[in-house]
Order: structure tokens, then sequence, then C-alpha cells
């Protein structure tokens, strides 16, 4: 055991400010390394010591020299951690929330001195302006994760995110797709363009950008299997000159960066193969038939992406369409209005339903958790549980108000 320190001396120096040296540890050339401490008041000093010490004990010491603000860590996180682990779009919205409440609540303060009643203030300033719990609870996420990768590079002598309890939002009620409903949106896309795009929604559950990337490469007819390596999303053009040219929008920056229309990868990279049902695979193959007359119609101007569901020049689906056309389906089918995302819930809750395997389940959605696939299982009985009550009211209806207690009747009787 090594021997115990003694405490830090505290002395006045001629400049009317507390100075103490506290040894935090050894050097990379073995020499101690020291924290000169001034501050104005003694017991000031004496906090900063004590804060010192306890990362000493710890071995979370923080580096030497003046720690960065917080908004000039989150750019640094922003800029050179998150991309390699985040893609463009999500790096936009986390910009987003950073300009809109990080910064002007916490940016000006050092990123050592962060304590977690900022954070609490935070968030609360967030509920009074309205803004959704699921709101708040993704900047709490931004702030975790950034506050942990100083911490490990010691910028930080702790997380103080970690030290409070996260804003609580609620799982929005899951919507989808009764089967009848389901199948009258199919039957009412028998006649439309493309109209392969909405049965992959419906019996596998694509995300949007999934089957929107998907590409013929990708899909193997003759083994009935599908690969999803790729989605299709539109990237947000960003400025490129550091906000110099005096342009509001990144995509009227002259060196705006690359945007529009672009494939990246899954969500979770959640790359996968699955299986094509038997009449899907006939269903592509009659689509692969009309996009190819569609290909001699437009000659010179077809442009070959090799995409599944297209333009009729060759090009990619604009998602903003995509998403028109599943709100006009809809309406011409006659049936309650949900988002295109829960053709996704309907495709999972069908499957379910018909008692596939949940891990089966889960490897089709590419789901990462076997908990969020179980989500579908619960709502399932949530289902038949309302089914069957229906059934026992309307059964038992003309019973009489006696008949539910007909077991304790005769438990009084034998008695």
């Amino acid at each position: 055991m090594s021997p115990r320190l003694p405490y830090p001396t505290i002395k006045l120096g001629d400049d009317g400010w507390w100075h103490a040296y506290v040894t935090v540890g050894t050097k990379p050339n073995g020499r101690a390394d020291q924290r000169h401490v001034r501050r104005k008041t003694k017991d000031a000093a004496v906090a900063r010591i004590d804060e010192l010490l306890a990362q000493r004990r710890t071995g979370a010491v923080t580096k030497s020299g003046r720690a960065p603000t917080v908004q000039s860590w989150m750019e640094t996180y922003l800029t050179d951690v998150a991309p390699r682990r985040c893609n463009p779009d999500t790096i936009y919205d986390y910009r987003s929330k950073c300009r809109n409440w990080i910064y002007p609540h916490l940016g000006k303060t050092r990123l050592d001195r962060l304590k977690p009643e900022q954070l609490d203030a935070m968030y609360l300033a967030m509920e009074r302006e309205g803004k959704a719990s699921s709101h708040a609870l993704k900047v709490h996420r931004i702030m975790t994760r950034a506050l942990e990768v100083a911490l490990r590079r010691g910028l930080v002598g702790r997380n103080v995110a970690k030290l409070i309890d996260a804003p609580s939002a609620k799982s929005p009620k899951m919507a989808f797709l009764t089967e009848a409903e389901a199948l009258q949106v199919l039957a009412t896309t028998t006649e439309m363009r493309n109209s392969a795009r909405w049965t992959v929604a419906l019996a596998l559950g694509l995300r949007q950008g999934e089957a929107l990337g998907l590409r013929w490469a990708h899909v193997d007819l003759k083994t009935g299997q599908v690969e999803i390596p790729k989605q299709l999303r539109r990237r947000i053009y960003e400025h490129g000159c550091e906000g110099t040219c005096g342009r509001k929008r990144g995509a009227d920056c002259p060196k705006r960066s690359k945007g529009g229309l672009v494939l990246i990868d899954p969500k979770g990279k959640s790359e996968r193969t699955i299986p094509i049902p038997t009449p899907l695979a006939t269903k592509l193959k009659r689509h692969r038939k009309e996009q190819r007359v569609e290909k001699e119609a437009a000659a010179e101007w077809w442009q070959d992406g090799d995409y599944v569901f297209a333009q009729t020049d060759g090009r990619p689906l604009d998602p903003r369409q995509d998403y028109q056309a599943w709100v006009d389906l809809l309406a011409a089918a006659g049936v309650k209005k949900v988002r295109l995302h829960d053709a996704r819930h309907t495709a999972a809750t069908l499957m379910v339903a018909q008692g596939v395997d949940l891990q089966v389940v889960k490897v089709i959605l590419g789901h990462t958790d076997i908990r969020t696939t179980q989500g579908y299982a619960k709502v399932v009985d949530e289902l038949t549980r309302e089914a069957t009550d229906r059934m026992g009211t309307l059964l038992m209806s003309d019973e009489g108000p006696d008949v539910a207690d007909g077991d304790d009747d005769d438990e009084a009787d034998e008695a």
C-alpha cells in the first residue's frame, strides 16, 4: 500500500489569492504530477483540493490545463467523434438540439464545472416551453454520451449526466392496420404503378429508406431471398464555409456539403438477408417486367441505378413523394390514416399474430434487441384479450347478473 500523502498546505499569497499544490499522480517522465490551486477564498481552495484528491483516489484525474467550455467540447464531439458512429442526418439533429438548448443553457460553463442541477434546470425549461418528454430525453442522451467521451479522455472527473434521473418519455401508442385493412390496401394497389412497393412494406416490414434503397442486385427471386445492405435517405445540405458565406441555409452555401438522396447503412447497421414469401416473389417478378417496359420507353433518358422501386426514368423514388403516395393510398382504400412507418408495425403484428417465432420476426425486422420485438407480442396479446372480452360480453349479455357469482353460490349451498 502506498503511503498516504499529507493534506496539501494552503497559503495566502501576496496577490491576495489562496494557493496550494496538489499531487495527483505521476507524469510519464516519472515526475510528480502537481496541480496548482489558486482561489479567491480559502473555502474555494479547499473545495478544489478535495475535488482533486477525490479524482486521485478514483483514478479519474482530469488533464492539466484549462478545461473547455461545454459548447467548445460539444463542437469537438460533433465534428471529430460522433461522425464515426452516427450518420449525417443524426449529426444534423444533434447540432440543432445543441443550438436550441444545450448552448443557450450550458454553453459557457466550463466542462469540469458542470453541475447535475444545471441539467435538471435545462430539462425543466424544456418542459415549461411545451417540449415533448421524448425531446428532453434525446438531449439527455446526447449530453450523456458526449460527457462519457470527455470522461474517458480525462477532461472531466465524472459524468454528471449519470448522476440525475433521465427525463421520462412515454412510449407512443403503437398504430397499425388490421388484417382486413391491410388486405383492403393491397387490393387497392392492384392497378397502381409500383404496387409491389406496398406489398413489400406490409409483408416484410422494411423501413421506408430500406425499401427505397433496395436494388435488383440484392433480390434473388430464384432462391427467394433479399439482402438489405443500404437505405436511401435525404441528406441535408450543410455549410462548408464554417458560416462565413452569410447565407442562412446550408443548401445555398457555395461550399455546401454533399446532400440530396444518398445510400447509407441501415439503421442500427442492421444489414440482413431475409426470405421472400412465394406470393411476393411472384409479384416482384411481374413488377420487374413492368419496369423493363418503362426502361425501353424511356430509352436514353433512363438513369440506371438498379433500383427496385424507381421513377419512370429510373431515378430513385423521393421519400416525400413516397410518403404522399402512402397517404393517397390509404384514402383510396378507405381505411384509417396511419404513418408510413406504421406499415412496419402492421407487418410485425401480423407476423406475430400468425405465430411466427419472435426470433424470426427480430431477424426480418432488423431489431438489435429482442425486447423491441416482444413489444409486438404484447400488442397482439392485448388485441386477443379485447377480442375475447367482446366475445364474452356478446355471449353472456343475456345470462343475468348472478351468472358471474355462480361458484360463490355453490360454495354457500355446500356450507
